[in-house]
């Protein structure tokens, strides 16, 4: 059984998480830090942006995974997942402060109110069951 929604949603994340890395990467070759943080702020955001994408991803995953095998594939799962992604972006570019730091605080309510949607989906479901 293909789950297209996940299928795509994996992939989309995976690219996310590689822009994530680079801009990692651009820091660290700007400033000369190798390993870890060298204390710079900069690239202590960027490393959280990721690593808070890291964090969550992996819930969002299962969970759609779960539910599309459960309910089949939708324009509303999907939707769901296309709205996560975006406000992971607003996350990442958010973390850099600045004219764009509000997208930091969208990206992070859009992660918690998908995981809470698709947590309370993916337990209606069970219980239904």
């Amino acid at each position: 059984m293909i789950l297209p929604v996940t299928l795509s949603s994996a992939g989309a994340a995976a690219l996310l998480n590689i822009w994530l890395c680079i801009r990692i990467g651009m820091v660290r070759t700007a400033k000369k830090i190798s390993v870890g943080d060298g204390g710079d702020e900069d690239l202590v955001r960027r490393m959280r942006a990721q690593a808070n994408f890291v964090e969550n991803t992996p819930f969002i995953l299962v969970l759609l995974a779960a539910i599309e095998l459960a309910r089949g594939s939708s324009l509303i799962l999907a939707g769901v997942a296309g709205l996560y992604m975006l406000g992971r972006v607003a996350h990442g570019v958010g973390m850099d402060g600045g004219v764009f730091g509000k997208g930091r605080m969208a990206g992070t309510l859009i992660t918690m109110l998908t995981l809470l949607g698709l947590g309370v989906w993916a337990v209606s479901i069970a219980l239904d069951a």
